[in-house]
């Protein structure tokens, strides 16, 4: 699946991965895609619980590496 859109939160620590992502995420039509790259541990933690607070659906998360990648489709 090819994104939307991608946030670039490497080398930022918490809570600024998820701080971006909330403004990127408005950026976006409800069904897209965003790909987030992070390098912040705490992001494997703070990603899913914040799609799941506000109705987004976290298709993939995966670790590469020192880098953490997330798929995100937009809720309605």
């Amino acid at each position: 699946m090819k994104p939307d859109a991608q946030l670039d939160a490497r080398g930022l620590y918490c809570p600024e991965p998820v701080m971006m992502l909330h403004n990127k995420i408005s950026d976006v039509e409800a069904g897209q895609l965003i790909e987030v790259l992070a390098t912040d541990p705490s992001s494997e933690r703070d990603i899913p619980k914040f799609c799941n607070f506000l109705g987004h659906e976290l298709v993939t998360q995966e670790q590469r590496d020192n880098e953490y990648v997330y798929l995100i489709r937009k809720g309605a």
